[in-house]
């Protein structure tokens, strides 16, 4: 059996709290496991957040040296996983904001999730679709690409609930932000996904 195999092998019987009891022993392999089991969760989120796989691959990384840096001071009134989405969040949103020109308003340009937006001029719900029509690539490429569109502040909200089943509390936690909050921003981020798609949707049902 190769190493990464035993590590699966590993993790899959090793829960938060010994993973966080072997980190502050300083048991090397802590880390390790902690990688293997919340590495691919982290770089979905950066990446759906950074939308550049260099970028995603260096939030990950400062993402588990903060949090073994941190570890001691971690109270556990969280999950793990809830804990590292928040650093996550945090790294992802500090290089965004660095990345912003010096003449745009760096909090409206990053986090605009609780600005005032349009009313959507077209809706389409594409819960009327056949469930066929979403296993295509071609639909997966362009709900992708809408989700991408999204300002980093509903990305994150609409990432974290729809795409890796958080609940209301666990979104709320990650992000440092109230529950209400996580219900307006989902809310605002269906409505824009429901605009974005809508031409496409239509023209689908047209050409059937």
């Amino acid at each position: 059996m190769t190493h990464d195999k035993e590590l699966a092998t590993m993790s899959a019987d090793v829960n938060d709290d010994e993973i966080l009891a072997r980190a502050r022993a300083g048991d090397p392999s802590a880390c390790a496991l902690c990688i293997d089991t919340y590495g691919p969760l982290v770089y979905r989120l950066a990446l759906r957040l950074m939308q550049n796989e260099a970028d995603a691959e260096d939030v990950v990384q400062e993402t588990f040296i903060n949090a073994f840096n941190a570890v001691d001071r971690f109270e556990g009134r969280s999950g793990l996983g809830t804990w590292l989405y928040r650093i996550t969040y945090n790294n992802a949103m500090m290089r965004l904001r660095k990345s912003v020109p010096d003449d745009v308003d760096i909090d409206s340009a990053v986090n605009d999730g609780d600005a005032m937006f349009r009313i959507p001029e077209q809706m389409y719900d594409w819960c009327c679709l056949p469930e066929k029509d979403f296993r295509t690539a071609e639909v997966h490429d362009q709900l992708s690409q809408a989700v991408d569109e999204l300002s980093p502040a509903l990305r994150s909200v609409f990432t974290l609930r729809e795409l890796e089943g958080l609940s209301t509390a666990e979104t709320a936690e990650s992000l440092d932000i109230s529950e209400a909050s996580v219900k307006t921003r989902l809310h605002r981020a269906r409505l824009q996904l429901r605009e974005s798609l809508a031409d496409y949707f239509s023209e689908r049902l047209l050409a059937e």
